[in-house]
C-alpha cells in the first residue's frame, strides 16, 4: 500500500522532532534557532516528498536535511560575530568541530534529549509554560493541538511558548545535564510535567470528553524514553511503570459514546497485557534498585494490583490499602487521604470507608473537589442512605466541569430518586 506522504510526514516528525531538536540545540546553543531549524526540515519534507516520494528512512532525511542547514547558519555566524570566531580559534576547526556535535545527532537515544527534557521542564518556567514547552518540543503536538488538549486559546499558548523561551534565554538555562546536587530536585519537576500531562488525558479536568487517549500516548512516549535514558531512577521507572498500566485501562475507560466506566465495572478481557507487562516489568525494575518506593512507584504498585486480578472481586484491596498507608505518609494530601479511604471501605466494608471521609471531608482543600461528595454519596448508597447519596451525587454534578462526568454523575442521583 503507497503511503501518504503528508501522513508519513506527521508521524516522522511526531517520533523524530525531540531528537532532531535535541540535537540541534548542542550543535547551534541556541533552542528557538534549533526548533526553527527542525520546521525548516520539516517544511522541506512536505514539500519534496509528495513529488520525489517518502525515502526509505525519513528519519535520517530529515537530520540529513538539519544538519545541512545547521551548518550554513553556523558558518554564517561565524562570518559575522567574533564571539564564535574566538570559539573556533581554541577548537580544533569549526568544520571538525560541527561535523563532531552533527555525528551525535544520527546516535540513538542519548544526552541530548535528556538535557532537552530537563531544559523544557526547568524550575524557572511555571507549570502551564513546562507543560506547553515540553508537549510543543518533546511531544511534537502543533500549538493548535495543545490548545485543544488543554482547552485554552491558541494564542494562549503561543505565547506561553515564546515567553518559556525568552525566560530561558534570559535565564541562561544551560544546555547541560543538572549538576548532581540539584539532579533530583530537577528529575521531580520533569516526572510533575509528565504526571499531569498524563491526568489531564486519563480524566480531563473539563471539556466533553472524559479521556483524551492522545495526551495519555504523548505522555506515555515521553516517560518511556526517559526511563530509558534513567534506568538507575526509581521514581522515573516507577511514573512509565504507571502510565504503561493505566494506559491499559483506556479502551474500557468509556463507552462507544464517551459515557464513563467505573473501574469495577470495566470488561478485564479488553485491557491491553502487552501494556501491563511493560508496567509490571518497570515495576520490577525499580524495585531492584533497592530505594525506598516513591509516590510514583507506590501509585504503579497500586496499578499493578488491579493489573493482576483477573475479576473485579479478586482485587487485593487489604494490599492496596496498606499501599496508600504508606503513601499518605510521603505524601500527605487530602486527595491522596481520600483515596485511601475509598480502598479502605473497599478492604474493611463501608462503614469503614466512610469514617475515613469523614475525617478529611473538612479539609478546605476539598471544599471545591468533586470527588469527595462523589466518594461519599457510593458510600452512602452501601449503607442504604439513598437519599443523602442522591444529594452527595448532585452536588458532585454540580462541582465537576467536564460535562461527561456531570452527565455521569447526574444519572446515578436519577437512579437514587
Amino acid at each position: 500500500m503507497e503511503r501518504d506522504p503528508r501522513t508519513v510526514v506527521e508521524t516522522v516528525w511526531r517520533l523524530e522532532s525531540p531528537r532532531l531538536i535535541a540535537g540541534l540545540t548542542r550543535l547551534v546553543r541556541d533552542l528557538s534557532q534549533a526548533e526553527d531549524l527542525a520546521q525548516e526540515a520539516l517544511v522541506e519534507a512536505l514539500e519534496t516528498w509528495p513529488r520525489s516520494g517518502v525515502p526509505e528512512n525519513p528519519g535520517a532525511w530529515l537530520r540529513t536535511v538539519a544538519k545541512n542547514r545547521a551548518f550554513d547558519a553556523l558558518r554564517r555566524r561565524q562570518r559575522t560575530t567574533k564571539k564564535y570566531e574566538q570559539l573556533a580559534a581554541e577548537l580544533r576547526s569549526p568544520d571538525e568541530t560541527w561535523a563532531a556535535d552533527a555525528e551525535a545527532l544520527d546516535n540513538p537515544w542519548g544526552d541530548d534529549l535528556l538535557r532537552l527534557i530537563f531544559l523544557t521542564c526547568h524550575p524557572v518556567l511555571s507549570m502551564d509554560a513546562r507543560v506547553s514547552l515540553t508537549l510543543r518540543l518533546l511531544g511534537g503536538l502543533t500549538t493548535a493541538e495543545i490548545s485543544r488538549a488543554f482547552l485554552v486559546p491558541e494564542p494562549t499558548i503561543a505565547q506561553r511558548i515564546v515567553r518559556a523561551k525568552r525566560t530561558l534565554a534570559a535565564a541562561r538555562a544551560p544546555f547541560e545535564l543538572p549538576a548532581p546536587a540539584e539532579l533530583s530536585a530537577r528529575y521531580e519537576s520533569v516526572l510533575q510535567v509528565l504526571y499531569l500531562i498524563f491526568n489531564e488525558g486519563y480524566s480531563a479536568t473539563s471539556g466533553d470528553q472524559w479521556v483524551r487517549k492522545d495526551l495519555c500516548g504523548d505522555a506515555l512516549r515521553m516517560g518511556r524514553i526517559l526511563a530509558s535514558l534513567s534506568p538507575e531512577e526509581p521514581e522515573v521507572l516507577g511514573l512509565a511503570a504507571l502510565m504503561e498500566l493505566q494506559t491499559s485501562r483506556l479502551a474500557t475507560r468509556t463507552t462507544t459514546e464517551g459515557e464513563p466506566i467505573l473501574l469495577l465495572d470495566q470488561n478485564r478481557a479488553r485491557w491491553d497485557r502487552m501494556l501491563i507487562s511493560r508496567g509490571l516489568a518497570a515495576l520490577e525494575q525499580a524495585e531492584r534498585l533497592g530505594k525506598i518506593l516513591g509516590p510514583y512507584c507506590l501509585q504503579a504498585a497500586i496499578a499493578a494490583c488491579h493489573a493482576r486480578a483477573p475479576r473485579a472481586q479478586d482485587t487485593g484491596w487489604t494490599q492496596i490499602a496498606a499501599l496508600y498507608d504508606a503513601f499518605v505518609q510521603i505524601e500527605p494530601s487530602p486527595v491522596v487521604a481520600l483515596n485511601r479511604a475509598v480502598a479502605v471501605g473497599m478492604a474493611y466494608g463501608p462503614a469503614a470507608g466512610w469514617d475515613a471521609v469523614e475525617e478529611i471531608s473538612s479539609h478546605p482543600a476539598l471544599n471545591s473537589y468533586h470527588l469527595l461528595p462523589s466518594v461519599r454519596a457510593d458510600f452512602l448508597v452501601k449503607l442504604g442512605r439513598l437519599e443523602q447519596a442522591r444529594t452527595e451525587f448532585e452536588r458532585a454534578a454540580a462541582l465537576t466541569q467536564n460535562l461527561r462526568e456531570r452527565e455521569f454523575l447526574l444519572r446515578r442521583a436519577r437512579e437514587l430518586s
